[in-house]
């Protein structure tokens, strides 16, 4: 029962990690912007950057999560 719980815990932390990685905006766009001529303002630039700043902060802790349960499940 409780490894049968600890899978789902880990496939429900590999979907979230899955959606939190692809929400984050890529490295290239501000070339692609700059090339374009994307008229952002320096407001929208900073708000777009703290939102990837707090996606790669979940991405990492998420992962963590992830791996540590994944040993958990391993040894149970």
């Amino acid at each position: 029962m409780l490894k049968t719980i600890l899978t789902v815990i880990q496939v429900l932390l590999a979907i979230f990690l899955i959606v939190v990685v692809l929400l984050q905006e890529g490295k290239t766009s501000g070339l692609n912007g700059a090339i374009s001529g994307g008229a952002d303002t320096f407001l929208s630039k900073n708000k777009a950057k703290s939102w990837d700043a707090k996606l790669a902060r979940w991405t990492k802790w998420v992962a963590i999560a992830f791996v540590v349960l994944t040993l958990v499940v391993s040894l149970v």
